[in-house]
């Protein structure tokens, strides 16, 4: 119980100062940015609200000036469950990405980010 309560005290403060301290997005002319949306196609975030890893992942979201589907494991059990059985197991984040080729699965919040850096940076 005290181990539950601790953990979401912490998770309280590091979205709080994750507000506070929001990065600046970045700018792009109004067809760049239309390209750099479009690259997120088929990108769906599994996450945790107060999880430091999802709030590092969703920063730079935000940096990226992108938006992509997020799926919250902790508010809707259906998404939970979608994470389990499409990649294997409950971890967060996790990014869906759904391509011609079929469904990929990437963990770990540092892979994230640089494969939405690689995706915005070819536009």
């Amino acid at each position: 119980m005290l181990i539950k309560l601790l953990r979401n005290a912490a998770g309280s403060l590091i979205v709080l100062v994750n507000w506070l301290t929001k990065p600046k997005s970045i700018e792009r002319s109004e067809e760049q940015q239309l390209k750099a949306q479009d690259a997120m196609k088929g990108l769906s975030l599994y996450q945790l609200f107060a999880c430091p890893f999802c709030v590092k992942t969703r920063r730079a979201l935000h940096r990226l000036n992108v938006d992509v589907e997020i799926k919250d494991i902790g508010k809707q059990p259906q998404f939970r469950t979608e994470l389990e059985q499409g990649g294997g197991k409950v971890m967060v984040p996790c990014l869906k990405i759904e391509e011609e080729g079929g469904v990929r699965w990437l963990y770990e919040s540092s892979d994230i980010i640089e494969f939405l850096e690689q995706r915005t940076a070819a536009v």
